[in-house]
């Protein structure tokens, strides 16, 4: 499972909790995804939007279904460090700067994404 979160203020917004997570009750209580991978992908609207955050927040709730976390980490290589641009993703998850909603994804996040 690959989750696409938007973000507000390095959280989770909280229609996207709501429509996902919180729906999850019964999966939770079979097990259903228990020991399934997951990730995410974020996309926030400022290179200072809080991608590392969100991730890193949102592991929790796939941690109380027993799910195992595949971040990509640091094996990007120098894809992750490129300077030349500006790219979202970190270590924690893929992801993108949106802007406005007007920006689609670069190169670089397609291919950061790819891994995952």
């Amino acid at each position: 499972m690959i989750n696409l979160t938007p973000l507000s203020f390095s959280s989770i917004r909280l229609l996207s909790r709501i429509s996902f997570f919180d729906s999850m009750g019964q999966l939770w209580k079979e097990q259903t995804v228990a020991g399934k991978p997951a990730g995410f992908f974020v996309s926030t609207g400022t290179q200072g939007g809080g991608q590392e955050t969100t991730a890193w927040t949102a592991i929790t709730q796939l941690v109380h279904h027993g799910m195992l976390i595949v971040p990509i980490g640091y094996t990007f290589g120098a894809g992750m460090f490129k300077m030349d641009s500006i790219h979202g993703g970190s270590p924690y998850g893929a992801g993108v700067f949106a802007g406005d909603g007007s920006i689609e994804a670069t190169e670089t996040e397609l291919a950061l994404a790819e891994p995952q």
